[in-house]
């Protein structure tokens, strides 16, 4: 299960690894912006693609409701810009799972998402980012972190320039993350 709120390049490539592994395979895609193209990169990978509203998630339970009836081993943010329930986390304890384009706790929290981060590590002039994999409770960036990895920051980096390192770096370690955490006996 994905949770997105942009173009879903990292839910693709999250879809695409588990299609070719066998192993295991992304029930749905859900997210809160019916215009996001992550919806269309799912539904053109014959993946549950799932559009809700603030309502549906906050007051009414149906992504709640939704959840519970599908039973994910694992639901995955990855782009997804809203802090989660609580009643979703308590249900899925420990499943719910986030990636964040730094390495928190620097440039976590509130607004910190995105070419934000990024311009945030050059402004500061950083010498290394990178990128966290990490539980979600009930703040920002906060819960117990699972994985980092990071890569150098040229003093000539623009904002840009750091994103696609990060980029390189989500690509190559989340899906894996994610197998780890569903395969444990399996990696290790």
């Amino acid at each position: 299960m994905i949770f997105a709120s942009g173009s879903g390049t990292n839910a693709e490539n999250i879809i695409k690894y588990f299609k070719d592994s066998d192993k295991a395979e992304v029930a749905a895609v859900f997210s809160n912006k019916r215009s996001a193209k992550v919806l269309k990169r799912a539904h053109d990978l014959d993946v549950k693609a799932l559009h809700f509203d603030r309502d549906a998630l906050y007051h009414s339970k149906e992504v709640f409701n939704l959840l519970k009836d599908m039973q994910p081993d694992l639901i995955v943010l990855a782009g997804f810009l809203w802090i989660f329930p609580k009643a979703i986390l308590h249900e899925f304890h420990n499943k719910v799972i986030n990636l964040h384009p730094a390495l928190l706790p620097k440039f976590g929290g509130k607004g910190m998402y995105g070419m934000n981060v990024h311009r945030a590590v050059v402004e500061k002039k950083e010498v290394e980012t990178g990128i966290t994999i990490h539980y979600v409770n009930e703040k920002y960036d906060e819960g117990e972190i699972i994985f980092q990895a990071s890569t150098p920051v040229d003093p000539s980096d623009s904002a840009e320039d750091i994103a696609e390192k990060i980029h390189q770096l989500e690509y190559e370690h989340f899906p894996k993350v994610i197998e780890n955490l569903l395969f444990p006996s399996e990696n290790g």
